[in-house]
Order: structure tokens, then sequence, then C-alpha cells
């Protein structure tokens, strides 16, 4: 979502700095720049869910 009131910022891409995701692995935190080519691929094909939308066990819909 746009902000009419805010400026709008542009820069180069030399002047950009990378963003590092890191995401929480087995009860700890890693960075996904670490992880080799097949848990990197893992990670992209992971789905997000609502917490709130999931039927409670042995509900019937």
């Amino acid at each position: 979502m746009t902000d009419p009131t805010m400026p709008s910022l542009s820069a180069d891409d030399p002047e950009r700095q990378p963003c590092e995701i890191w995401t929480r692995v087995m009860g700890y935190h890693r960075p996904v720049s670490s992880f080799n080519t097949g848990k990197q691929g893992e990670f992209h094909e992971r789905l997000h869910f609502d917490e709130k939308r999931i039927a409670p066990a042995g509900a019937v819909p």
C-alpha cells in the first residue's frame, strides 16, 4: 500500500543493500543463503496458512 503523503524514493542498483532472509529451522534461526540448493528449493515451495481457518481435529466440514 502506498501513502500519497510520503515522497517516492528510488535508488540505483549499486546503492541498494541486499536483503538477507532468515528462517527458523529445527528451533534456531539461519539465513536462507546458507542452505544448499535442495533446501533453498524447499524453502521457496513452503505454503503459508491462516491458523484461524484450520478446523479442529475430528470436526466435520
